[in-house]
């Protein structure tokens, strides 16, 4: 869009003055960052020096779709586990399925969620969904704030631009106390955020920042690894600290990685002791083949005609890579033979949101690069996906002492609190040779033109 456009433009241009050229006050920003713990592992997670800008209007559109299809999402869910051939689907562990499939701690099916969104002008798709430890929910705001306080991002509003955040803190808040209440609780819960033992007490962890959000609020909360946990006469404690919450960001083959079944969480888990955000039935969410479930005609043929319409404007279509035949539209079509020969227009990903494997997207690949690509994902679960055909975008980077013009790949995340979206994160990914690596989050500001 025009608006956006100038918006960049005229930001850029700002850098180029011999106050903001002189680097001293980015050097001020990442000092401040790692003030509020905004880390990860001592690495700064935003090395960026300017915001990401959305317009209302983008915003607008990208809310409405992304809560319908969250409400979309929920039935799809609701499907795959009243039926185990389609659960099969979304290659489970035999363990996480037997805890999705457990009494549920509340109505809704996720709690606190993030959408995959990429935006180009005034179309976007929605590829992605992350319900079983979505990352950001508590770094956004502080980052925001801190953007929203430069020299530089005051003089770029002056006399021309309104540039707000988008939603805030106290909503992650208000879903997880509904969540609560809607669990049977009563009084002010006590909250535990659970992190896997190797990140607890780690510098910087988003846990952290997550436990001062409820603390400030009036509710008691610590983070805790499983290790520390306990489950006697029906309450689960970590030492003195007894537990009505837990705030889950551990993954269930985590958890199984170290213990059984057996375990005092899991147990307290499955004797409804405990109200845990999100439940694991947000595992289902964890598999990006939970979108082959959306773009399948035969899972969604009895779907409402709305529900059909929007998955079809926005969700690309989607199959986890095998040797199998399989629809593509109105055709059948042998997959990875179809794969190969469409390589520029199919994206491959991995199938679990926290795999550390790369995406391979084929336009960018020359066709042996892609032919070895497609190999790969038939031996480890990999979905392709149609490609949105979003170009990159010029963000300016500082690291090491140095400010760099880098073409980025932009994913704009939708912050979904019980359906509603009340948050937007952006996440920059560099590109080498069609292989996409996570570079660096950038908080997202909403932009308005003032009229003049």
């Amino acid at each position: 869009m025009a608006q956006l456009g100038d918006a960049v433009a005229r930001y850029h241009k700002l850098l180029e003055q011999d106050c903001y050229r002189e680097l001293a006050w980015a050097d001020e920003l990442q000092e401040r960052m790692r003030e509020r713990h905004l880390t990860d592992a001592g690495r700064l997670l935003s090395p960026v020096l300017r915001p990401q800008f959305i317009s209302r209007r983008q915003f607008d559109s990208l809310s409405r779709a992304a809560e319908h299809l969250i409400a979309i999402l929920d039935q799809i869910e609701a499907l795959a586990l009243a039926c185990p051939p389609l659960l099969n689907r979304l290659q489970m562990l035999p363990a996480e399925k037997m805890l999705a499939s457990a009494p549920r701690c509340y109505s809704r099916l996720n709690v606190t969620s993030r959408m995959d969104a990429n935006v180009e002008n005034g179309s976007f798709s929605l590829s992605g969904f992350d319900a079983s430890r979505p990352a950001g929910l508590a770094h956004w705001e502080p980052l925001a704030d801190l953007f929203l306080d430069l020299a530089i991002v005051k003089e770029f509003k002056r006399g021309r631009y309104k540039l707000s955040k988008i939603g805030g803190a106290k909503h992650l808040l208000a879903a997880t106390l509904a969540a609560w209440r809607d669990f049977g609780g009563r009084h002010h819960p006590r909250i535990a955020i659970l992190e896997a033992a190797q990140s607890f007490g780690s510098n910087g962890t988003e846990g952290g920042l997550l436990a001062d959000i409820f603390n400030q609020a009036g509710c008691r909360s610590r983070v805790v690894s499983p290790d520390e946990l306990e489950y006697r006469n029906g309450k689960l404690s970590a030492g003195d600290f007894q537990i009505d919450i837990v705030f889950r960001r551990v993954l269930t083959r985590e958890l199984l990685v170290h213990c059984d079944l057996s375990h005092p969480f899991l147990l307290a888990y499955r004797d409804r002791a405990v109200c845990v955000v999100n439940d694991f039935r947000s595992e289902l969410a964890q598999r990006r083949v939970l979108f082959e479930l959306l773009t399948d005609d035969a899972v969604t043929a009895r779907f409402p005609a709305a529900d059909r319409k929007l998955i079809r404007s926005f969700v690309p279509w989607t199959r986890l890579m095998a040797q199998r035949k399989t629809k593509y539209k109105d055709q059948q079509v042998d997959l990875p033979e179809f794969v190969l020969r469409g390589r520029e227009q199919f994206v491959l990903r991995p199938n679990d949101h926290e795999c550390d494997q790369r995406a391979f997207v084929g336009a960018e690949m020359s066709p042996p690069a892609w032919d070895r690509a497609v190999r790969l994902a038939l031996r480890t679960p990999y979905v392709v996906q149609e490609r949105f055909s979003s170009g990159p975008e010029t963000f300016p980077i500082y690291q090491y002492g140095e400010l760099q013009m880098k073409p980025v790949e932009v994913w704009v995340h939708p912050h979904v609190y019980n359906g509603k979206v009340q948050g937007v994160s952006a996440a920059l990914q560099s590109r080498c040779g069609g292989c996409s690596t996570p570079l660096a989050l950038a908080p997202v500001l909403l932009l308005d033109s003032i009229s003049r």
